[in-house]
């Protein structure tokens, strides 16, 4: 998950991955050092990885200021995230059956899952799950947000394909739902533009199934997706 400001680092006891750390991610020619946190939730036996980058998450908040703007460099932070989040999974040697993303932060995986890593082991054979939440940033990306998703095998012909319009506050939402094999919809009313458009490309789509049974869900759903069936888990099943 990313580093957010408001995470208190010695309250969580969070500390620096070292062997993780120190490569520098290139976002349209400019260097931005990748640094690898970790905690640990005892109660769960769970480690959590922390995303963290002095520019685009220390001392800043999630997708809006103190003052209640938005950040309007949200989709270049969801770029770092992404290609963050993927150098440490090859770096810890995981190799994921299952990659579900939550949120706008991950919107940016999917696409270079599908692309730029698709010849990784660790995400040769993954499914990805994309879920959909009501928080979404409300301004443009970057003007020169093309240039920023350049890497390997994103080029522009490629995007250009899409026809995703990379100019519009969608194109997040647009860009991980092209390159999903399927999506649930995370909260009451979350994205229902995006839901349409996932069902215009065929994509397996889960309503809001509420928040009773949701492992069972969850695992039908990436049953139906890893055996093909886009009927069983999606809409109304």
């Amino acid at each position: 998950m990313p580093r957010w400001g408001i995470i208190n680092e010695r309250r969580n006891q969070l500390h620096e991955v070292i062997r993780l750390s120190g490569m520098n991610i290139i976002i349209d020619d400019t260097d931005h050092p990748l640094i690898i946190k970790v905690a640990s939730i005892q109660a769960a036996r769970m480690q959590v990885y922390f995303i963290d980058n002095d520019d685009y998450f220390h001392h800043r908040a999630m997708m809006n200021d103190a003052d209640g703007a938005e950040y309007e460099d949200n989709a270049e932070r969801a770029i770092f995230y992404a290609r963050g989040v993927l150098e440490t999974v090859k770096k810890l040697r995981w190799c994921p059956d299952v990659i579900h993303c939550h949120g706008w932060m991950s919107a940016i995986a999917p696409l270079y899952i599908r692309t730029a890593y698709k010849d990784e082991p660790p995400f040769a054979n993954a499914k990805i799950v994309y879920s959909l939440y009501n928080e979404w940033p409300q301004l443009p990306p970057v003007a020169n947000f093309e240039e920023c998703l350049n890497f390997r095998d994103v080029t522009p012909e490629l995007l250009r394909e899409t026809g995703i319009d990379l100019t519009s506050p969608a194109a997040l939402g647009q860009l991980a739902v092209r390159f999903s094999d399927g999506i649930i919809q995370g909260e009451p009313g979350a994205g229902a533009e995006l839901l349409d458009y996932a069902r215009s490309l065929s994509k397996p789509v889960k309503e809001y199934p509420g928040e009773e049974n949701l492992g069972e869900m969850y695992g039908s759903f990436y049953d139906a997706i890893f055996g093909g069936n886009e009927a069983e888990g999606a809409d109304g099943e």
